[in-house]
């Protein structure tokens, strides 16, 4: 189920309706797949860590802070509305400005978090000889680690080692985001969110509002600059 019906809807027949429905499906795939992996090798983050969130602003593609903007809007209206206006809920000096260091989640956007957010920790890389490896998250408590059965380690895993210690291995990274970014121009670049997001959700705003007008010349259909 879409966690931006409403938004979709009132964008339907503009190309940012089809970046969305590609984003969507996009963070589905990563969902499913990562859901695999969880349910197989029982090994997910510390409860409440949050640690590689503290020091870390994560910095977004257009087609990343056009789905944050439209999931905000769709679920967190208020908040989206203050953020548009220049003022974040936990702003800060360094690391993610939605970053809630009073919840044990954390994360104030979770359903419309970037593809950085959705893959740390929890996928795999393809070395040279193109098998995939593993590591766990440097954040992950070294005693916590050694308390697994059999004991893990902050090092770099092998396929069959994965396999063997852990009964899975974790999606590859590339292989995630095979597709899902292809329509992005090598010239693009990527904007920190406190720096893209209030100016994406003012955009976007002006594109449902012009999309649902009664002037055939208001409806936008190119794609946006971020």
């Amino acid at each position: 189920m879409s966690q931006i019906s409403g938004i979709l809807e009132k964008l339907e027949g503009t190309s940012v309706y089809d970046v969305l429905i590609n984003m969507e499906e996009a963070y589905e795939r990563i969902s499913e797949e990562q859901s695999s992996w969880y349910e197989k090798a029982k090994f997910t983050c510390p409860s409440g860590c949050g640690q590689c969130c503290e020091n870390f602003e994560p910095d977004l593609f257009e087609c990343e802070a056009l789905y944050m903007a439209a999931w905000m809007l769709e679920n967190q209206r208020e908040v989206a509305l203050q953020i548009a206006d220049g003022s974040f809920p936990f702003e800060k000096a360094k690391g993610c400005q939605l970053y809630n260091p009073a919840s044990d989640y954390h994360c104030s956007i979770y359903g419309g978090r970037p593809y950085v957010c959705r893959l740390f920790g929890a996928s795999s890389s393809y070395s040279k000889e193109g098998r995939k490896s593993w590591k766990p998250c440097k954040f992950y408590p070294s005693s916590v680690l050694a308390s697994h059965t059999p004991p893990l380690e902050h090092r770099q895993y092998s396929e069959e080692e994965t396999l063997n210690v852990l009964g899975a291995v974790p999606p590859a990274m590339s292989d995630l985001m095979q597709g899902a970014l292809s329509f992005i121009p090598d010239s693009e670049r990527t904007v920190v969110i406190r720096d893209i997001l209030p100016a994406t959700i003012k955009k976007l705003m002006w594109i449902m509002n012009m999309n649902g007008n009664d002037n055939p010349n208001g409806t936008p259909n190119a794609p946006m600059a971020a």
